[in-house]
């Protein structure tokens, strides 16, 4: 499992996953505070909740992530909706589905986790505030999937 996340301009990102066969990318805007969403949504698997859902405001379109546990995997679907404005609160089915992949938590975990560091690298938590400009880097995010994964799962990637 592969997932980036950049910062492309002022209040944008590059978001992208690929499961080694198919791959699904897209654009992020800060309409909406997503890299914080995306940490929270797979720490949330960690937790009673076997479904986790969240959005990215890809203006005007919605990019809609529905992660669901079972057992040690987590199913990935991600629909598109024509218009966030609208959808938010759609039920799932409206939407188009545009990408899927099953895999294990501990993939899907590791790899937004290590995206997630590789933008704080980059860019230090002032200077993403200063392309992202709504929103601080999340921090307290980063260290609860970071705590989670590493006391659950059986990862044996550098960390």
């Amino acid at each position: 499992m592969h997932f980036s996340w950049e910062l492309s301009g002022s209040g944008w990102a590059r978001c992208r996953i690929w499961d080694g066969s198919t791959k699904y990318r897209n654009s992020v805007s800060y309409c909406t505070n997503a890299l914080a969403d995306l940490l929270k949504g797979v720490a949330g698997l960690y937790g009673h909740h076997g479904i986790q859902r969240f959005s990215f405001d890809l203006e005007p379109a919605e990019a809609r992530w529905i992660l669901r546990r079972r057992n040690s995997d987590v199913h990935i679907a991600i629909r598109r909706f024509a218009d966030m404005s609208t959808s938010f609160d759609a039920p799932d089915g409206k939407g188009t589905l545009v990408w899927t992949s099953t895999r294990p938590r501990t993939s899907l975990a590791h790899a937004v986790l290590m995206a997630a560091e590789k933008v704080r690298r980059t860019h230090g938590e002032d200077g993403y505030l200063k392309k992202w400009q709504l929103h601080a880097f999340p921090t307290t995010e980063l260290a609860t999937l970071r705590r989670l994964h590493l006391a659950a799962d059986d990862c044996a990637l550098q960390h």
